[in-house]
């Protein structure tokens, strides 16, 4: 019998064979940010056009035709485009001065500048209410006491108080960008301008500042953006001087009986303003490149000022007492007084602030869905920043470019727009969120998500992709990899958009203002309630308490990075 030849049967390639099996989890990762961003907008949207009777721009036309809001609007373009241009010219000698020059105490500046870039501006502007407020204010106080005026020296209620408030706590972004660029920029072209017969001043003119000016025109559109943005400052600097800003008149329009279309209506044009800026700023830097910025490893050489060292010590120095001194000072003198306005004698001091505040149920709560929210938001945001930014350098899937816009979207998101989108998608089903702590862990994951993917996308950037590619090649699939190689590496970038996403909900107000019920206000919220009941020393304690725990992360996060954190910080939004 003929034995019968058979070839061993190959097994049938499986339909799975070829896929990434991490797939799903980039799939979820990236569908998650899509509702994320689009879900709010899409509703704010569609809110602003709607009426009873369908589709209609009659919101749009009342928004630009009522005196009211073209006065909002106007106030708005003066508070913005003042307060970009004086922090300019706080910011940038500033940068300079540490920068390139002998300034003695230059460490302390740049820690100072890094204290006023963390104080919540709201925080600022409640310290100057009690330092210049035309009746009680300290300031004018002393003034009276010394020259026996009746008429005050500083009146903070006015909008020239207003930009100089918002100033003293946008100036650092300026700063952090100029003096970032300054310190990349080699001594060589200055010195051949100088061997060349050159001044000093001809030599900044012609040499260094076309080379810094990408970064002073990055800072000013990136200081008017924060002003547009603000809640905190006009809220309690403006309403009382009896005029609005876009963002005030957007929560006066959620006052009962709440005017939602409105308020969709009249977001927008914000939305589109910052968004404009934001296309402006990079169409403007797009265009200019400069060779001479030659890496950390060329030579820098200070100039050195002579006579000038002292006096542009104190001029740094007297920026630093308008932003940290005197408002940190009144702030500790009202924690400790029974009546803020009075001299700090013994029959003044007490410590009854501290127990009110703390005793209270209402504060204890705040506090506690405060500290919820930020480790939360900052878990799940450092988390979900680090997959996208990880899927988007990989290009790990289909429209990764998409993803990494749409990460980086919410910059162009004012939070009290943003919180208008979330009111509106979150109040009505599927999704029934409001009067939860849920619709504020969104609100904050949203709003932070930009800080959080430019942090991750910078740490991936870091890290070759040879490494994991060598052990796909040893057998391991790509989450492995992700788990037991890359993740190790990116630890401490990971850890820093921890920190930033943690220290921005923490001080977050202009969001919350909007989204926040009895049981679930936080401490910025309460803040605010207690500046309408008259309660300086509370907010003083309050005030104190959250600044504490915003340095305690500071200086944790520069412990375990070992590196400053002014060099790192990515661009996010105003509280």
């Amino acid at each position: 019998m003929p034995r019968e030849l058979t070839a061993p049967l190959r097994p049938r390639p499986s339909r799975l064979e070829g896929l990434d099996r991490a797939a799903p989890v980039w799939i979820v990762a990236a569908a998650a940010l899509l509702l994320l961003m689009l879900l709010p907008l899409a509703w704010l949207g569609y809110l602003s056009v709607s009426g009873e009777r369908g589709f209609t721009l009659a919101h749009y036309a009342r928004v630009f035709t009522d005196p009211r809001f073209q006065k909002a609007l106007w106030n708005t373009v003066v508070l913005a485009f003042w307060s970009g241009l004086l922090s300019l010219a706080l910011g940038a000698p500033m940068a300079w001065l540490t920068a390139r020059t002998d300034l003695p105490g230059k460490r302390i500046i740049r820690g100072l500048t890094l204290a006023s870039f963390v104080t919540p501006p709201f925080l600022g502007a409640f310290a100057w209410v009690m330092l210049a407020g035309p009746n009680a204010g300290y300031l004018n106080k002393l003034y009276r006491g010394l020259t026996g005026a009746e008429e005050p020296l500083l009146n903070i209620f006015s909008m020239p108080g207003l930009i100089f408030v918002v100033a003293l706590y946008t100036f650092p972004y300026v700063y952090i960008m100029i003096v970032n660029t300054l310190e990349l920029i080699a001594s060589d072209l200055e010195e051949a301008a100088s061997i060349l017969g050159a001044n000093r001043l001809w030599v900044a003119v012609t040499v260094t500042l076309p080379m810094v000016a990408p970064a002073i025109l990055s800072g000013f559109i990136l200081s008017v953006l924060q002003a547009l943005a603000l809640f905190g400052s006009p809220a309690i600097l403006a309403l009382p001087a009896g005029f609005h800003t876009i963002t005030t008149q957007i929560w006066a329009l959620f006052q009962y009986p709440p005017k939602v279309e409105m308020a969709a209506a009249f977001s927008v044009p914000l939305l589109l303003a910052t968004a404009l800026l934001l296309f402006l700023q990079k169409r403007l830097l797009g265009r200019r490149g400069y060779a001479a910025v030659g890496g950390k490893g060329a030579q820098r050489r200070q100039i050195p000022l002579g006579l000038w060292r002292q006096p542009a010590l104190l001029a740094c120095l007297a920026v630093m007492a308008c932003a940290i001194f005197l408002p940190y000072g009144i702030l500790a003198k009202a924690a400790f007084s029974r009546a803020w306005a009075q001299p700090l004698t013994w029959d003044n001091l007490t410590l009854g602030n501290w127990s009110f505040t703390f005793l209270s149920i209402s504060t204890q709560t705040a506090i506690v869905n405060t500290l919820e929210l930020g480790i939360l938001t900052a878990c799940v945001g450092a988390g979900l920043a680090a997959l996208l930014a990880y899927i988007t350098n990989r290009q790990l899937i289909v429209g990764h470019q998409v993803l990494g816009f749409l990460a980086l979207a919410p910059v162009v998101i004012p939070g009290v727009v943003l919180a208008v989108g979330l009111f509106i998608a979150y109040t009505r089903p599927p999704f029934l969120l409001y009067g939860t702590l849920w619709i504020l862990f969104l609100a904050y994951l949203t709003k932070e998500m930009p800080v959080g993917y430019s942090q991750s996308d910078a740490t991936f950037r870091g890290i070759h992709p040879e490494l994991e590619e060598a052990g796909r090649i040893l057998g391991a699939g790509r989450l492995r990899v992700l788990r037991e190689i890359t993740a190790p590496l990116a630890r401490s970038g990971i850890i820093a958009t921890w920190c930033f996403i943690f220290i921005g909900v923490i001080r977050e107000l202009s969001a919350s203002i909007l989204l926040f019920t009895p049981n679930t206000k936080v401490m910025s919220v309460v803040i605010f309630d207690l500046k309408e009941e008259g309660q300086f020393g509370a907010i003083a304690v309050l005030g104190l308490f959250m600044l504490a725990v915003t340095f305690v992360t500071v200086v944790l996060m520069q412990t375990v990075l070992g590196r400053d954190v002014l060099g790192a910080r990515p661009s996010g939004g105003a509280g």
